[in-house]
């Protein structure tokens, strides 16, 4: 049986991006957001003004200080604008360092509780029923106090709500003290902008991606791939991002990285190196994954892991895997169909960044 091929696009391109995701909280949002180390160096496009490089941020040192290691000369509102996206973790061991520091922390931390009673709120988590209004309070209470995660969320609030330049100002003001899914969440505004300012949402991109942030190193990926905000499309610069934010755990990047080795687009043809991204991102839940890789299964004869894969892509949507599935069941004992069943039920999917 032939592999459906990878659709072709009117620019000669066989890649079919993704489309855009919209801005959210969710599981993969909150994996991504405490994701910020990069795996290689990727050089910076032309199109990026060296002005626009972002900084790491880290807590001094004591070698950095000019006294050999008094932690208390550092101003408070430099050490709060550093902490400003720490979480709960970070800001706890901060707070260790000297008493000074505890001092000067402590409105972050108390930003982590309302971020918390907020998000509680918000999903109607830990005893407590929905109510978008205390949970937009917290937030606003936990930004006042300099916390740009709860400046995030109480943008997100803001931005569903369509509330759209309240929620840009709170993502101006994240990303203006270094947060990076403040800075990707400014880019996906600017990007849904009517009209949309696709210059401007790649530039925050980019930073966003510079952080270590997988859902913009994706999104910046789209955008080269798609052309988006730059004079012309840029597949070798897309698929170096695709691959960083796949080595990063997101998912529908690795199923465009399989795609990209397979075609040869932006990256050099590699049959193996298709084969393993694709297995990955079928391992992790990723649809048309798992119905390409029991494609691939069934045409090398490994029928009973093929419908395994089919049942499973199935079962999440794709409803051209049903058809194959099939075909396959029917030439598998009874008891081979029964185990099909069995392991379909039982499957859990890999987390993403594993």
């Amino acid at each position: 049986m032939k592999r459906r091929p990878w659709p072709f696009r009117s620019n000669g391109s066989r890649l079919s991006a993704l489309p855009s995701p919209n801005i959210n909280g969710g599981k993969e949002d909150e994996r991504a957001r405490r994701q910020r180390s990069t795996k290689f160096t990727t050089l910076t496009p032309s199109w990026i003004s060296p002005s626009r490089q972002i900084q790491s941020r880290s807590i001094p040192s004591s070698s950095a200080s000019k006294d050999g290691g008094d932690f208390t000369a550092l101003p408070y509102d430099v050490l709060t604008k550093i902490a400003a996206s720490f979480g709960v973790g970070d800001l706890r061991t901060a707070s260790l360092v000297c008493k000074p520091w505890c001092d000067a922390l402590r409105p972050l931390r108390e930003a982590m509780m309302l971020l918390r009673w907020g998000k509680r709120f918000k999903h109607g988590r830990g005893g407590v029923r929905p109510n978008l209004d205390k949970a937009l309070d917290s937030f606003l209470k936990g930004a006042a106090r300099g916390s740009t995660l709860a400046m995030v969320d109480a943008g997100l609030v803001y931005w569903e709500s369509g509330n759209k330049d309240k929620a840009m100002a709170l993502y101006h003001k994240a990303s203006a003290l270094g947060d990076p899914a403040g800075k990707f969440n400014l880019g996906v505004a600017y990007l849904q902008a009517e009209p949309a300012n696709a210059k401007e949402a790649v530039r925050w991109f980019h930073e966003s991606a510079m952080a270590g942030y997988v859902r913009a190193q994706y999104q910046l990926a789209l955008c080269l791939h798609q052309g988006r905000g730059l004079e012309r499309n840029d597949m070798q610069e897309a698929a170096k991002w695709y691959l960083k934010a796949a080595e990063g755990g997101y998912v529908r990047a690795m199923y465009n990285v399989s795609l990209c080795y397979s075609f040869g687009e932006g990256l050099r043809q590699c049959h193996r190196l298709a084969r393993k991204w694709m297995k990955r991102a079928a391992d992790r839940g990723h649809a048309k994954a798992q119905f390409e890789h029991g494609l691939a299964l069934f045409s090398e004869g490994d029928l009973f892991k093929a419908v395994v894969y089919l049942e499973l892509a199935t079962r999440a949507g794709e409803t051209a895997a049903d058809h194959v599935k099939n075909v396959i069941l029917q030439r598998l004992s009874e008891k081979s169909r029964d185990r099909v069943l069995v392991l379909a039920d039982n499957w859990q999917a890999l987390p993403s960044g594993s």
